[in-house]
């Protein structure tokens, strides 16, 4: 507006007025004049990254590079504040632009200055983006002495949270080591074998972090903490760990078993059930077949042993997929056709298939029953599995009863005395195969049953609470798995043919889930992506690679087969755990597609990273965009009129 001084009649135009002379009036009037030639069709201003339909005039030019005009600080001073609300020094219509949250993005996931995008070169150092990454946003209320942020500062150092927090682990368990020293004596003291154990799932825990900051896998930085820690000295996992170890095994795929059932979205399942049974069968046969054949032909491994070693290979991975998908999931993609929980959901059915057909052959093997007992073993535990897991889910439904203060740790430890009791009596019965069914079906009984009755499906505490189990069992199941493994007793022969049945293996079963998926209502790309997702193994080769070998010790003939099939068994880890994780955070945002999710609720019991398929709604881009254009437009013009 034009500044008007009424006694000298004077007249101060601005930048964006004009001033009208009237002839017959001593006063002049500035009015602005405004532009509305075509409000509907304008041009994308690159200069805004949010939102995309801000429109700037089609007489003005724009340069990618270059000044771009900016407001003083003075005319709006609102100054930007970091996550932690401390002041940046820089107003919010200054060079500093705030990133906006995509509520397809994981809110947990960043950091507590990832949210603040410094485009005026003020780049950190990597030290600093290390040391940033390696610092998760605190999403509760947080106390910490004044003097703390003096000496500590962040992010190069722990919060006062996160040092307190180390403090307590580490003198419960020292004093934990103290009483268990008093109970064994020697056993735990340094140089023994209970120390060792403790020293090597110590060493892989933090293996494993360090791993999972370059976005792969854990359990492969705490397979090569084991391998490394054996081969080097440090420790020395020997038979006479062999009791321990396989007990530890079995507690370990009790845990993933159960979690395989909690994951599984019963309404996605139910109306994917043909294309699950499907794709997670034939592929699985398919892979188990080709394995079969190459190493009885190439590697001269028995028939009864190159089965066992192709059901063992043909399992997908959870502990590898599932992180994976979760973090596709949490994102929006292709959560719309149930992509995810089709994965997920045919990884458990391998799994379960696998370890079942793997107790039966174990059975078989060292069994000295008779050939009749020996052929019926198979559907008896394939029967007695499944009706044990539904009996046992429908009893943890009701007892406890659901409005009981204690029901969230008494339905945790139901499902987990339910599975280790399947899983430890059937192999004492002699019925092996029956446990692993149990446990996955007891799980997703439960599940079932629980979301009648109020608890959410894909946010239950009894997930949350396995969760906590396999942190703990995890590095002590792949770092033991490493450590039996001796680089200087490697075979050159059995590696380079072993690769390659593991090549074989994987290309044809990629190319047969390509096949049974066609008439499934998949794409072509989500076909591609559903096949590369399935190739990852590590969980069911890790727990019940080294079980054969165990029984065959001393034994010349046997224990070479057992050291082949466990050699393999951890050759399908190291090549396939890494390259699956990868193709599946590189190719998911590619093919599949990406839909849009609801605002983050609130913290509660459970942080959930599994959005619901019921919440969700694809995102029409073109409707959305052209929305976007008339309500900005509209805006413009109630803004822009006098």
């Amino acid at each position: 507006m034009a500044a008007l001084d009424s006694s000298a009649s004077t007249v101060i135009p601005t930048k964006r007025s004009s001033v009208i002379w009237e002839p017959d009036a001593n006063v002049q009037i500035p009015v602005r004049k405004i532009s509305l030639k075509n409000p509907l069709h304008g041009f994308d201003n690159p200069t805004f990254d949010s939102p995309r339909s801000r429109k700037i005039s089609t007489a003005s030019s724009h340069e990618e590079v270059g000044p771009v005009r900016k407001k003083s600080c003075l005319h709006n001073p609102n100054f930007v504040t970091d996550a932690i609300g401390y002041d940046t020094g820089k107003c919010a219509n200054g060079n500093t632009r705030t990133k906006k949250l995509s509520t397809s993005e994981s809110v947990h996931s960043k950091t507590r200055f990832s949210d603040i995008a410094d485009e005026d070169g003020d780049d950190r150092s990597w030290w600093y983006t290390f040391c940033l990454k390696c610092r998760a946003r605190e999403t509760h209320p947080s106390w910490q002495p004044p003097i703390w942020s003096k000496i500590c500062p962040y992010p190069f150092c722990l919060t006062y949270r996160q040092f307190s927090r180390i403090v307590a682990l580490s003198l419960i368990g020292v004093l934990l080591w103290a009483v268990l020293y008093t109970i064994v004596g020697d056993t735990a003291a340094p140089g023994g074998l209970l120390f060792q154990l403790i020293l090597l799932a110590l060493c892989a825990h933090f293996g494993g972090f360090l791993m999972s900051l370059t976005t792969l896998p854990p359990l492969i930085g705490m397979l090569i903490t084991g391998l490394v820690l054996q081969n080097v000295g440090i420790v020395d996992i020997n038979e006479s760990f062999g009791e321990v170890t396989k007990e530890l095994r079995k507690i370990a795929l009790v845990i993933i078993l159960i979690r395989a059932g909690l994951d599984l979205d019963p309404l996605a399942l139910k109306r994917l059930k043909f294309i699950t049974i499907k794709v997670g069968l034939v592929p699985w046969v398919v892979e188990a077949v080709v394995i079969t054949l190459t190493t009885h032909f190439l590697l001269d491994l028995p028939w009864i042993w190159a089965v066992m070693l192709g059901v063992l290979i043909a399992a997908v991975s959870p502990a590898v997929v599932v992180s994976c998908l979760f973090r596709l999931r949490s994102k929006g993609y292709g959560v719309a056709k149930g992509i995810p929980t089709l994965i997920i959901a045919v990884a458990g059915i391998d799994d379960a298939t696998s370890v079942a057909m793997y107790g039966i052959l174990q059975s078989i093997m060292f069994s000295n029953d008779s050939l009749t007992s020996q052929i019926i073993q198979g559907p008896v535990s394939v029967v007695g599995g499944i009706g044990f897991g539904i009996l046992w889910g429908i009893i943890s439904n009701y007892a406890p009863e659901k409005f009981d203060p204690f029901v969230v740790p008494l339905r945790i430890l139901m499902l987990l005395v339910g599975g280790l009791v399947s899983v430890f009596g059937s192999e004492m019965i002699g019925y092996g195969g029956a446990g692993p069914l149990a446990c996955v079906t007891a799980a997703f009984v439960s599940l079932v049953c629980w979301s009648r009755s109020g608890w959410e499906i894909d946010d239950n505490p009894a997930a949350t609470a396995f969760e906590i189990f396999w942190m703990i069992f995890e590095p002590i199941l792949f770092s033991i798995t490493g450590a039996q493994i001796k680089i200087n007793e490697l075979d050159p022969h059995i590696i380079g043919i072993g690769t390659g049945c593991l090549i074989a293996g994987i290309i044809l079963r990629m190319l047969v889930t390509l096949l049974v998926g066609i008439g499934c209502g998949l794409n072509l790309k989500e076909k591609i992506f559903v096949s590369l997702s399935l190739m990852a193994k590590a969980t069911v080769q890790a727990a019940l690679g080294p079980v054969a070998l165990g029984f065959v010790l001393g034994q010349t003939p046997q224990q070479t087969y057992g050291e082949t099939v466990l050699m393999i068994c951890v050759l399908s880890i190291m090549i396939t755990a890494p390259t699956g994780a990868i193709l599946i955070t590189i190719t998911g945002p590619r093919l599949l597609t990406k839909t849009k999710l609801p605002a983050p609720t609130p913290e509660g019991w459970r942080r959930s990273h599994r959005p619901s398929i019921r919440d969700i709604s694809i995102i029409d881009e073109e409707e959305e965009r052209h929305n976007n254009i008339e309500n900005q437009n509209t805006i413009n013009i109630e803004k822009d009129s006098p």
